[in-house]
């Protein structure tokens, strides 16, 4: 059953539009699909566009499209979007990730909290396939989906004021990756070399909501191989029909 769609003005040039109130796969394609739709779109009067779990802030221009108009169409799209179709073709970059020690500093407290031993969590967290549904916090910031429940671990009681970039953490029931330094309060089980945020290109983030993200356990040797490389490391990327995906591996 597809939830109602529902509007609000955000000021007076930017509406809410809102898909339901749950993170899911289905309602992130719907926003996806009118995301697409409207990028595709000349002289539309749109500004920009913020998509969230389950909602899409778009900031347009009141000369060009109005309010009742912008809602009415996009209504219209999001109605063509069939939460069941599976043809899209999506990309899933692989993450090189070393796992625990100085990298993962917090990942004997996931396995005291859940029970499971270092190599259980290692194997359990890289062996799914996470949606991005967005990006923000911080930018490149990645909200991934799909993480199983069994990892779930809540946040630490006190953040710590630097967080090294390329750290791998959970916070609850969510997985993600901090793409630069910064404070944060995720339980970190890991880190990557690659760089998720550069924004002196033109596409700044690796990762865009919408591609699926893939760790792949690497021993520190090869992190540091991975690091010196830097640009000159070809990123693995997978382009699959969306029907292949079968979450856990």
């Amino acid at each position: 059953m597809t939830t109602a769609l529902t509007f609000a003005p955000v000021g007076d040039c930017a509406l809410s539009a809102v898909f339901g109130d749950t993170i899911s796969p289905d309602i992130n394609k719907r926003i996806r699909h009118v995301v697409t739709a409207l990028s595709e779109e000349t002289a539309s009067g749109i500004v920009e566009m913020v998509p969230t779990y389950a909602s899409l802030l778009v900031v347009y221009d009141p000369l060009i499209v109005s309010y009742e108009e912008l809602c009415h169409h996009i209504r219209c799209i999001a109605a063509d979007a069939k939460s069941g179709e599976t043809s899209d073709t999506v990309r899933i970059v692989e993450i090189p990730t070393v796992y625990g020690g100085e990298y993962g500093m917090d990942i004997e407290n996931v396995c005291n909290h859940t029970g499971l031993s270092e190599s259980e969590v290692v194997a359990m967290h890289s062996g799914t396939d996470y949606l991005v549904y967005m990006l923000g916090f911080i930018p490149g910031f990645t909200y991934l989906g799909g993480m199983n429940q069994a990892l779930a671990t809540p946040r630490l009681s006190t953040p710590r004021t630097l967080i090294p970039a390329g750290s791998v953490g959970i916070a609850g029931a969510q997985t993600g990756i901090y793409p630069s330094e910064s404070p944060g309060g995720w339980q970190i089980i890991g880190r990557t070399p690659l760089t998720l945020y550069d924004g002196s290109k033109e596409q700044p983030t690796l990762l865009s909501a919408g591609d699926y993200v893939r760790y792949v356990p690497i021993t520190e040797e090869e992190y540091q191989r991975v690091a010196a490389l830097g640009s000159d490391y070809t990123v693995t990327v997978h382009e699959v029909k969306e029907s292949e995906l079968n979450g856990n591996r």
